[in-house]
């Protein structure tokens, strides 16, 4: 039997450049491979290659150009940040297309740094635009009232009066109506919704059952009596008035005292008599008996308190008592 002579091949290992070098060290197979591999002739850029390899704290060599984010190995991976990230592109491209195996071609990778995200500038405003204005607060400090002298300036004064915040949501400011010269004067606690839009004092249910009350003494608000109120302008939902609204409107109603000089003073609900009698007394404990109010001329006037007509016409019962009250108010002296 004739035999074929052998032939002998030779295997040749192809040539690696440095990138492929490192990713066969990081896989474990440098050595086995690199036994038969001829030798690699690197150029000084591989030089450079493996400098950023062991100095891994460099995010660029020391010879790349100035203003540039990748440096070139060979036709090997641009990175901006060295041998490592391009390793880690290398190794997402071989998971894409399911090989194991080293690419034979040079491999272009290329990180495009992220540009830098600028803060972001406020809003310009148009000049032709007119910016909203915060609405103005309630004045908390009270303005000094002038004293009037007469009781039409007086009325000038309430009727322009800033004061307070209460002027902001007033329909009418309250000065007050009824006699000059009056025998009694009626104070009351502050307007309600219709007194507000009337301008007046004691209108609508209260105000009918206030001149029947009157009138069973004998008094009447045309001839008799003048009637005001502690505070001038309504509370929003007409709520108690606040102390700063009070402080503002008390030297309204001491001006009228002092111009009208009424022979007493009927005082009707408890936040009235508080303010006027500068207390904090309940309207039972203030009720059926004599006060005096001391002007600052020295006069004493006599102040009776009693129930106000809203709260009558929620509780009849204590008509009697009002009734009392006024008679004691009669009487008086």
């Amino acid at each position: 039997m004739g035999g074929r002579r052998g032939t002998v091949v030779t295997m040749v290992a192809p040539r690696i450049n440095a990138l492929q070098k490192l990713w066969l060290r990081e896989i474990g197979i440098e050595k086995t491979w690199l036994q038969v591999a001829e030798p690699v002739v690197v150029p000084q850029a591989s030089t450079q290659a493996e400098s950023f390899h062991d100095e891994s704290t460099q995010a660029r060599g020391a010879n790349a150009p100035a203003g540039d984010d990748s440096v070139g190995v060979g036709g090997a991976a641009r990175t901006a940040d060295g041998p490592a990230a391009a390793l880690s592109a290398v190794r997402a491209a071989d998971a894409t297309k399911g090989e194991r195996a080293v690419a034979k071609g040079p491999l272009n990778v290329s990180v495009v740094p992220a540009a830098p995200v600028a803060a972001p500038r406020p809003p310009r405003s148009s000049p032709s635009i007119k910016q909203p204005q915060p609405a103005a607060e309630s004045r908390s400090v009270t303005e000094p009232v002038i004293p009037a002298t007469d009781f039409d300036a007086l009325r000038d004064q309430v009727q322009q009066c800033t004061s307070c915040g209460l002027c902001q949501g007033r329909r009418h400011a309250v000065f007050g109506m009824g006699a000059r010269p009056a025998r009694w004067m009626v104070v009351g606690e502050a307007p309600g919704e219709q007194e507000d839009r009337q301008g007046l004092p004691f209108v609508g249910r209260s105000g009918q059952l206030l001149d029947a009350m009157l009138s069973a003494v004998g008094m009447s608000r045309e001839k008799d009596v003048f009637i005001a109120n502690v505070i001038k302008c309504r509370p929003p939902g007409n709520r108690n008035p606040k102390p700063e609204e009070i402080a503002a409107c008390s030297p309204y109603l001491k001006r009228q005292i002092e111009l009208i000089q009424p022979e007493r003073i009927l005082v009707l609900g408890r936040f009235a008599a508080q303010t006027l009698l500068g207390t904090d007394a309940t309207i039972g404990n203030l009720r059926g008996r004599q006060h005096a109010l001391t002007t600052d001329d020295g006069r004493s006037i006599p102040v009776i308190v009693s129930y106000h007509p809203a709260y009558l016409l929620r509780s009849p019962t204590e008509k009697a008592r009002a009734w009392q009250d006024l008679r004691l108010a009669a009487t008086s002296g």
